[in-house]
């Protein structure tokens, strides 16, 4: 078995499918699901396939391309959520700078009120970091978000910024770009881990991994993940299943 702690199949992209998708998934052995919103409509959709599903549960916050639309209400939401029964972790938080919508200051500004109630709900941190390496580890730290930790979802930098991601108490996540051929830094992340700080994801319907490229990526391809891991340690594929199915479990409190 493996969870594939981070979904977005309460986007458009699965309107049509969801039920089926979510049935492909437990065929191949992957559940439970965790679904992220991170704005109005995606926390909304998040919830209900949450709510209606035993073997999915969400993750909700507000993403910092958005974070210029994001309102006191929308933050006072957001904490009324962390008590939900199947909301499991507060994201995806954090800083992107690919795109600039939202000025710097301003993702600045909610990446730390939301590390903020994270910290007063007591709840984990799942971080989206795009082009922002040096603010994103600095606020945490600042931040003292070592105290819930959380997880860096598409683990994107270094092999030398390891040490300090786990000095802060969070996991790393990888996902489809660890298949691809040349992907030389995530390959490398991968072997030096450690085992008991690992988590694999899809961010479905983005990031397909091989051999899927160039399609809509779906939890079931997680597999795929796993296996070229596994195949990376030199470790067999249950082993990394079950580790990693540990870890998920324990960081985000599930049964």
């Amino acid at each position: 078995m493996l969870i594939d702690t981070h979904t977005h199949i309460n986007a458009e992209q699965f309107n049509e499918d969801v039920g089926e998708t979510i049935e492909r998934a437990r065929e191949a052995g992957v559940s439970p699901l965790l679904v992220v919103g991170f704005d109005t409509p995606t926390i909304d959709r998040a919830i209900e396939l949450a709510e209606a599903h035993e073997d999915i549960y969400a993750i909700v916050g507000w993403h910092p391309v958005d974070a210029i639309d994001c309102t006191d209400a929308d933050l006072a939401r957001i904490e009324a959520l962390m008590s939900h029964p199947k909301v499991m972790a507060l994201g995806e938080i954090g800083l992107d700078y690919h795109w600039d919508k939202s000025p710097k200051d301003v993702q600045q500004r909610l990446f730390r009120q939301q590390i903020a109630i994270a910290k007063r709900t007591n709840m984990p941190i799942v971080i989206h970091n795009r082009e922002a390496t040096a603010d994103v580890l600095d606020i945490l730290e600042e931040e003292h978000a070592e105290e819930v930790g959380g997880v860096f979802h598409s683990y994107s930098m270094s092999v030398e910024l390891l040490p300090r991601c786990l000095d802060l108490n969070f996991y790393i996540s990888l996902g489809g770009p660890v298949t691809f051929k040349n992907a030389k830094v995530p390959k490398a992340v991968a072997q030096e881990v450690p085992l008991n700080r690992l988590l694999v994801e899809t961010d479905c319907p983005y990031l397909t991994p091989t051999p899927f490229r160039g399609k809509r990526n779906e939890p079931a391809y997680v597999k795929y993940v796993a296996e070229e891991i596994a195949s990376l340690r030199d470790m067999a594929f249950d082993e990394l299943a079950e580790a990693t199915t540990a870890n998920a479990k324990k960081l985000f409190r599930l049964p």
